[in-house]
């Protein structure tokens, strides 16, 4: 049996680590091109892209281990039947029940990565990924002014260029357009400089020494001002990073809470250590595959399943939230559910009802 359990725990483990690596790079891959194309137009530095790639991992991890651990049991499992080595061990007396002591001990490393991941360490990457995003969109909008481009506001009503930027943050040659309703402002100085951001976010563009012209394109009449000073108030493109979101909040925030909304999210992160083990208890009978089958028989059917678990959980959530379903069931029925599927699924292919049914008949017969 230990030979039995070491072949079936490294066949199972090299494949997990196969199809993680594997699903990872295809959502990093879709994500890298969302951050790479916002990186192009100007709307995140390239500082920026690597930093929220890694924290974006870190967020996928706790949704790929279970359904990648579900695929490594199926195809492990599954080429030892097509290659009939499965047949072997049956017949020398090893049922399905067996298969899961190799199975239960991988399965308990990862529930404990994923509830550690789930609970400390994703929440940590999505305020982290705010902070960041929050602080890159800042420095592209105002902190870089760099000379000869066009900069505008959040409404993209003011545009403003500078021929030059001195080290102090001075402005040189500074020209200013505004649109309110039908009329145009334009404004044109020798020197400027940028005030910092208020609280709300509002910057004031100060101007020395210019001119300004006020009128409706069109038409003739143009209204002509000079000025020493005038400041123009600049409206940020982007809100503040919100960090109080539910998803962002530690987990000790949300232990003992009665909020619905807060114990909902943490029956959330703690359903992916559940997850490993009920995926693990379907993964073994749903494995089993004629050698005409090949490996890849049942994997549409496994990802059909996951599909089905994580909805139930997600409708669970939401049904929590709104107070449809009391805390205390919250999203332990949907586990119990597929549990239970699991358990007769074993039961039948265990021939455990076979031999209930036997055991009944003989007397009748007697």
């Amino acid at each position: 049996m230990k030979i039995l359990n070491r072949y079936i725990l490294r066949e199972v483990l090299l494949t997990w680590i196969a199809v993680t690596v594997v699903l990872l790079f295809i959502l990093l891959t879709n994500q890298f091109a969302r951050v790479l194309g916002k990186a192009a137009t100007g709307e995140l530095p390239r500082d920026a892209v690597a930093v929220l790639l890694g924290l974006t991992s870190i967020q996928f991890l706790t949704v790929l281990i279970p359904v990648a651990l579900m695929l490594a049991i199926m195809l492990g499992l599954g080429r030892m039947y097509r290659d009939s080595e499965m047949v072997a061990v049956l017949a020398c007396g090893i049922g399905p029940i067996r298969l899961y002591r190799p199975l239960i001990l991988l399965a308990a490393v990862l529930a404990m990565t994923i509830g550690w991941l789930a609970t400390t360490v994703t929440p940590w990457s999505l305020r982290l990924a705010e902070i960041t995003r929050y602080s890159a969109q800042e420095t592209m909008e105002f902190g870089s002014l760099e000379p000869g481009r066009f900069h505008s506001d959040g409404d993209n009503k003011t545009v403003f260029f500078a021929e030059a930027v001195a080290e102090d943050g001075t402005l040189s040659n500074v020209f200013i357009q505004r649109r309110n309703e039908d009329r145009v402002e334009v404004s044109v100085s020798r020197q400027g400089k940028l005030t910092p951001a208020d609280e709300n976010g509002w910057r004031t563009m100060l101007l020395f020494d210019g001119k300004r012209y006020e009128g409706v394109p069109g038409s003739p009449e143009f209204n002509l001002m000079e000025f020493a000073e005038e400041g123009v108030p600049l409206r940020p493109a982007i809100s503040k990073a919100k960090l109080d979101k539910t998803e962002m909040l530690p987990f000790s925030e949300l232990l003992g809470s009665d909020d619905p909304v807060l114990m909902a999210e943490l029956q959330w992160r703690l359903s992916g250590p559940v997850m490993i083990f009920v995926l693990t208890l379907l993964a073994v009978p749903m494995a089993r595959t004629n050698p005409r089958q090949g490996r890849y028989a049942k994997i549409l059917l496994a990802i059909l399943v996951y599909m089905l678990y994580s909805n139930m959980l997600g409708v669970s959530r939401s049904w929590m939230e709104d107070g449809r379903i009391h805390p205390l069931l919250g999203m332990i029925w949907v586990h119990v559910l597929m549990a239970g599927v699991g358990v007769l699924m074993l039961a039948n292919q265990s021939r455990i009802f076979q031999r209930l049914f036997k055991r009944r008949a003989r007397p009748v017969a007697a």
